[in-house]
């Protein structure tokens, strides 16, 4: 456990979980309650795989020694802790990452070292250092969302009676669910493990007289240059996606997120979604639009002013599958990368079809003002740029189906397909969704396809390819001024053979 000193001398703790050398722009993680363990972050969900975590254990709490002064347990004075642990680990700038009352404490931080971060990530945040007030009214109706949970009259009930001042330590204990998106085993296991953790003595002095001043801090925070992502929970009430936003609007480069079915502890809540979520806004290569309510994540190479390109995966897979492609292609153009729903770093909704994925397309080339793009699309993200272009004849500059098939139905039908085991780089309720639609796919997929009017090239993988070659021939002969090419190298062209791919690319003018 290492250990460092603080600006009065207090020895402070802190814990390293995960990923990453020295050289690696370290996230800094406080938590919340006020003043309790960091061992209530765990890992964040699995967020340590990626990145190396520092929980700090804040003065009075965890393996950190009380202090001699209790007022240095005041939430601005805890500001130099954070900024001695920075100057401890060596890092000019470090990634902030603050939950609950923390968020407090990682907006002070903000607003008086702009300097030393690079990113600010605030999870399900207090509010009060900015002045943004949480009400009662907040959390009731944060509670009454929950209406429908067997444990809702008695949760109900015990919250009353704590709005009424009348709470006791059973009283506490029975609102707890209201804190989490499911109370199932993992979420009572973290719930129990807060009474040992937490610093009481500490946790009065948190918020002591003096220790905010919104109004100063919200003017330091009108300069602040870094990214900040806001994440609330869709069943928390302290903030309240509403007050939520109300922070993130305060910065220049904020960015707001809700994480559905999630309460206070959205990592525990659903691990994937919070470490998809964090995982993109931490890496500097990926950005995120909303798109219909929907984040999608993707990546961009090449100058900005360069023709743009659009490049969508196919089924399982996600934006890393056309890194050699897209290297050759910014050399020239703007390539943007997209992660569909349910797969890579975008949200995992847990519905799908070919419809959807169509309008992500749609809607991300929108968002990123798009229209006239080239869009090149392998497989399944080849028939949901098929069928956008079918649908909005006049937004796709120029068209690339890379062994995407035509929606015939299959003869045989897929059967059910069975779950493989372990961690999945996508969603798997695509599988079936998807198998179930080409199995008895929609008609008007192969019958509209004389109204794309898009330069459109048909790239086939060739006798190798699982995909009829013969259907990509006929798909290609319904396409106006279509051309149809074949790369012997099977399903995945651009990744099996990216020079050729490239090469028919341009051959044929498409970039």
């Amino acid at each position: 456990m290492p250990i460092f000193r603080a600006y009065d001398g207090t020895e402070l703790a802190y814990h390293l979980v995960g990923e990453g050398g020295p050289e690696a722009c370290p996230l800094v993680c406080l938590p919340g309650g006020p003043m309790r363990a960091s061992a209530c972050l765990g890992d964040l969900g699995g967020l340590a795989a990626t990145r190396r975590l520092v929980l700090l254990d804040l003065r009075g709490t965890g393996d950190s020694p009380a202090p001699a002064d209790p007022e240095t347990y005041r939430c601005d004075r805890l500001v130099d802790d954070v900024e001695a642990l920075r100057e401890h680990l060596g890092h000019e700038r470090i990634d902030l990452l603050g939950h609950c009352a923390s968020g407090d404490l990682a907006v002070l931080y903000a607003a008086r070292y702009p300097h030393r971060l690079r990113t600010l990530t605030l999870v399900t945040p207090g509010t009060r250092a900015v002045g943004v007030e949480v009400t009662e009214q907040d959390r009731r109706e944060a509670a009454e969302l929950r209406g429908h949970e067997p444990w809702y009259a008695a949760a109900r009930a015990a919250l009353d009676e704590t709005a009424a001042g009348r709470a006791v330590d059973d009283v506490r204990s029975a609102v707890e669910p209201f804190a989490y998106g499911r109370w199932d085993e993992a979420a009572r296991a973290h719930a129990a493990s807060a009474a040992g953790q937490t610093g009481h003595e500490a946790q009065r002095h948190f918020y002591g007289a003096g220790a905010l001043d919104p109004a100063r801090t919200v003017a330091a925070l009108r300069d602040l240059t870094v990214p900040v992502l806001v994440l609330a929970g869709e069943y928390d009430g302290g903030p309240s996606p509403d007050r939520a936003t109300e922070l993130a609007a305060l910065f220049p480069r904020g960015e707001f997120v809700v994480q559905r079915g999630a309460g206070h502890y959205p990592w525990v809540d659903d691990p994937g979604a919070f470490v998809r979520t964090v995982t993109a806004f931490l890496d500097p290569d990926v950005h995120s639009v909303q798109a219909g309510g929907i984040r999608l994540a993707y990546r961009v190479l090449g100058e900005p002013a360069a023709p743009p390109v659009v490049l969508v995966h196919g089924r399982g897979g996600s934006s890393r599958d056309w890194t050699l492609v897209a290297e050759r292609l910014a050399e020239e153009h703007r390539v943007y990368a997209l992660d569909f729903r349910g797969h890579g770093l975008s949200d995992w909704p847990g519905r799908y079809s070919f419809e959807l994925f169509r309008d992500d397309l749609h809607a991300f080339l929108e968002a990123r003002n798009l229209s006239g793009a080239t869009v090149v699309g392998h497989s399944m993200g080849g028939v949901a740029a098929c069928l956008l272009a079918e649908r909005e004849p006049g937004l796709i500059g120029r068209l690339v189906l890379e062994d995407a098939p035509l929606l015939l139905p299959l003869d045989p039908p897929r059967p059910p397909a069975e779950r493989p085991d372990g961690q999945l780089d996508f969603d798997w309720p695509v599988v079936p969704s998807i198998d179930a639609q080409l199995n008895d796919p929609d008609p008007a997929g192969r019958e509209r396809l004389a109204e794309i009017t898009a330069p459109t090239l048909v790239i086939g993988g060739g006798a190798r390819s699982h995909v009829d070659q013969e259907q990509l021939a006929w798909m290609a002969e319904r396409i106006p001024g279509s051309t149809f090419v074949t790369i012997d190298v099977g399903h995945l062209v651009h990744e099996a053979g990216p020079e050729e791919f490239v090469a028919a690319l341009r051959s044929f003018g498409t970039v």
